[in-house]
């Protein structure tokens, strides 16, 4: 039986459980988005929960220095998958200057609100499926502000899968990054052993619970020449989605092995 879990729920609890919980954040979302009291105490709820769960999970044997490679690899940009990045702010190092892209929704206020929290600066807006798409999500300001950080020597946190798009597939926004900074791009992950996973969400998100193990892993950093054609373009972004799947499943798998 997985580390953690006393019990393995039913489709139909797990089904009842997601959907419960769904209806409770329908009903909370819009007072939240015009309340700046409620987003700030909601927002310091979060940042006090994840910094127990960090606080409280062992690091798995074999895991990845992460605050050292990414020193090492400053400025970078570190990337993560969609759904697994609720506590890779936690993972990082203490005292690097970074900033996040995040979304300008509504819902992505209160991820803002806790990044701030940890003195980690944000950059609102979002990439689309296609050019139309990104400029209507303040994406291309977003783009040049990501970009001016890198030159300035801030690393960027970046989701390289696209908001509500293909799960796991890269956009061509942080190959594009790289290529126009030539910083590498440093896929990176952590998992806890013990954890909730939203399966009817499209990225499944999951949400890490506390008193586990965590089992952090770092892939080779991917450069992006700057000459880079279509083509090019195109191969990084597959590298990048081949050494992050990889990555993130060497996280699971630390933070799975038995004890």
């Amino acid at each position: 039986m997985p580390h953690g879990e006393a019990e393995k729920p039913t489709g139909s609890q797990r089904g009842r459980s997601e959907s419960s919980l769904k209806s409770a954040w329908r009903r909370i979302r819009q007072p939240l988005a015009r309340s700046a009291f409620a987003k700030h105490l909601v927002a310091g709820s979060f940042d006090r929960f994840l910094r127990l769960v960090r606080a409280t999970n062992q690091i798995a044997p074999g895991s990845t220095d992460l605050p050292e490679i990414v020193i090492r690899h400053s400025p970078a940009i570190v990337a993560l998958w969609h759904g697994q990045h609720l506590l890779a702010p936690y993972m990082m190092p203490a005292g690097v200057k970074a900033v996040v892209l995040v979304s300008r929704s509504a819902d992505a206020e209160i991820n803002a609100l806790v990044l701030q929290k940890l003195g980690i600066g944000v950059v609102r807006g979002s990439g689309g499926r296609d050019r139309a798409q990104t400029v209507a999500k303040g994406g291309a300001p977003a783009f040049l502000a990501l970009k001016r950080a890198l030159e300035a020597g801030k690393n960027v946190y970046m989701i390289a899968d696209v908001p509500h798009g293909v799960p796991r597939q890269s956009g061509l926004g942080v190959v594009k990054l790289a290529q126009l900074t030539g910083r590498p791009i440093l896929p990176v992950a952590g998992a806890t052993s013990r954890r909730k996973v939203i399966e009817k969400s499209w990225d499944k998100t999951t949400f890490n619970l506390p008193f586990g193990r965590v089992g952090i892993a770092a892939g080779d950093p991917v450069f992006v020449p700057a000459d880079a054609d279509d083509a090019a373009l195109d191969f990084c972004r597959r590298q990048i989605d081949a050494i992050l799947q990889a990555t993130t499943e060497r996280a699971y798998s630390l933070a799975d092995q038995a004890s």
